[in-house]
């Protein structure tokens, strides 16, 4: 919508105007359909010539002009109409329609008259207003100077004074503006050094005003064929407060480098990143010579950024610290931080653009498993006396499944060992309600080991692979349900010293250590019967420990001594909830505005 307003001012300027008025109406903003806009200006009109161009889209004699101006009229209204006066007594009446050609234009002879064009817009043709603001004379005048700063600026280095008068009845409430020479300020002009071209040149001029805290405002763009394309050199976010900035980059290389919306460069990436650089450079430069004090907030941003993001030191880019967003400066020193890590990710043999897609997908992968395993800890936190040990055992792990390692990233949904520590994830395999004697198995390799019932609800062997060392780790697990009886709850005492009879022969031969857990449900009367042979250990809940012997042989009696932990459910939750809350913490601090 604001097109309608630029295309019209640029071709009333092109004409030579030096007057431009602009009338709106509208009976209600809720009712778009009663929006009409008038802009007439003093310019030459549409003389044949003028005409012959306007009729012909396309046929433009100079790479400033795109030629596609008026489409934008029909994209919003129904009714365009053109009344133009030219060289002295012609009048040219064009109706502006999609089907429009050289015969929907009247020419008349009249008395000699000032030349000028007066484009009218009715029948509005969407069913709302993108913004409110488009028919807002005040927002209007922001924009129309930051659309042609430079043009404005070129006219009043000429001594040519021009005036654009905004004004709108909206609702029967009058409201007016007025852009014109003064609004341009007085600039200074520097020479930047650029390899991008060796012929063409490039200045900056620009303009730095004290005002009011709510009068700040900053405007940094490239001048392009009379226009203006906003660049982004300081985030709004550090833009100093209490001044009027201006930064306008001209050079003649610019020369037709704009899509045909003239709302970007047409130039390459590497291009515009080359010009971004050396503009914000020069513009850093200027702000810290007029505004000292830029300086100290500047060096006080960088060490924040370093005393929250540690890791990331040295790879903050020092001229970007200040101007760029925070959100901008992160994610550059991130990528650097990454591509200086490819080879501990073996993927030094990637492009950077395949690297760049690896990261975003690995990242995205740990995102969602960080908030499944989060997802999986206030499931067991809700968990009640209604939820079958069964139920409780699949939270863990799934049932009557053998995980085994170099399958570890294809179960990581199916196997919950983290949930009792980390470290249990580094396992070999993990047996999920399968037979003590499996479990000999793998470890012994004998294939004569008798079947039984008796089987552990979770059997990790970790640290080593039995098959390749003499050394490994085992941690036997019994689960209860939620609600049961202090004396249903100790048998998980009796349950784990008879796993412990079986594999306690294998022990220091192929088992290094072993550990002991019986997860349950605390309440008073549990803790009362484990307190006089327990000893309560560190935890975010409630956790018990003691030391018993265990007789695996008669004649000669051979006795060992086992540890068993006692471990409430809820402190289960509590540590796991812990530790996962770090990395859940980091994600939930990326989507804080």
């Amino acid at each position: 919508m604001e097109m309608v307003y630029f295309e019209a001012i640029a071709n009333s300027l092109d004409a030579g105007a030096t007057e431009i008025k602009i009338d709106i109406s509208a009976n209600a903003l809720n009712q778009p359909e009663s929006i009409k806009i008038s802009i007439s200006d003093n310019g030459l009109g549409f003389t044949d010539e003028r005409f012959k161009k306007f009729c012909n889209l396309l046929d433009v004699d100079e790479r400033s002009h795109k030629g596609l101006g008026r489409l934008v009229y029909l994209c919003y209204f129904n009714e365009v109409k053109i009344l133009s006066n030219y060289n002295e007594t012609f009048k040219r009446e064009i109706d502006f329609t999609e089907s429009f050609s050289e015969e929907n234009a009247r020419v008349t002879k009249s008395e000699k008259s000032p030349s000028g064009t007066n484009l009218r817009m009715g029948g509005y043709t969407l069913s709302k207003l993108g913004k409110n603001n488009f028919i807002f004379p005040a927002y209007l005048k922001g924009r129309i100077l930051e659309e042609f700063y430079s043009r404005l600026f070129q006219l009043k280095q000429e001594k040519k004074s021009v005036s654009i008068k905004i004004n709108a009845t909206i609702e029967n409430i009058e409201l007016k503006e007025e852009l014109n020479n003064s609004d341009i300020p007085t600039f200074e002009t520097v020479e930047l050094e650029s390899s991008i071209n060796l012929i063409d040149k490039f200045y900056l001029h620009f303009s730095i005003t004290e005002v009011q805290p709510d009068k700040t405002s900053l405007i940094a763009a490239v001048s392009v064929d009379n226009r203006t394309v906003k660049v982004e050199i300081i985030a709004e976010e550090n833009i100093p407060l209490g001044y009027n900035m201006v930064f306008l980059l001209y050079s003649d290389w610019f020369t037709g480098k704009t899509d045909s919306t003239r709302s970007s460069l047409d130039i390459s990436e590497a291009e515009f990143q080359n010009i971004q650089h050396i503009f914000r450079n020069k513009v850093a430069s200027i702000v810290e010579e007029r505004i000292p004090q830029i300086i100290e907030r500047n060096k006080q941003t960088r060490k924040n950024l370093i005393t929250k993001f540690p890791h990331l030191t040295g790879y903050f880019i020092a001229e970007s610290v200040g101007y760029l967003s925070r959100t901008e400066i992160l994610k550059k020193a991130q990528d650097q931080f990454f591509k200086a890590q490819k080879d501990l990710l073996d993927a030094n043999t990637l492009t950077d653009e395949q690297y760049e897609k690896a990261i975003e997908l690995s990242a995205r992968a740990l995102t969602e498993y960080i908030l499944f395993r989060q997802i999986t800890i206030e499931k067991l936190k809700k968990s009640t006396s209604k939820d079958s040990e069964a139920e409780i055992h699949n939270i863990f792990a799934s049932m009557r499944v053998q995980f085994d390692k170099e399958d570890a990233a294809h179960d990581l949904y199916r196997n919950n060992a983290w949930l009792l520590d980390d470290k249990y994830m580094t396992y070999e395999t993990v047996l999920s309600d399968k037979e003590l004697g499996d479990l000999i198995t793998y470890i012994t390799e004998d294939d004569a080991t008798p079947r039984d019932d008796d089987r552990p609800d979770l059997a990790f062997v970790f640290s080593n692979d039995p098959n390749t060392s003499s050394s490994f780790d085992v941690v036997i697990v019994e689960l209860k349900k939620r609600g049961i009886k202090v004396e249903e709850n100790m048998k998980t005492v009796t349950q784990l010293e008879k796993r412990a009879r079986k594999l306690m022969k294998l022990y220091k031969n192929q088992i290094q250590r072993i550990w002991y857990y019986g997860i349950i449900e605390f309440n008073e009367e549990v803790e009362l019967a484990l307190t006089g042979e327990y000893k309560e250990l560190y935890s975010a809940g409630k956790m018990y420990y003691k030391e018993t012997k265990v007789a695996i042989q008669k004649n000669p009696d051979i006795i060992l001594p086992i540890g068993i932990f006692m471990w409430d459910i809820d402190a289960v939750v509590k540590d796991a909830d812990a530790r996962n809350s770090a990395f859940l913490n980091l994600i939930k601090s990326k989507f804080t505005a």
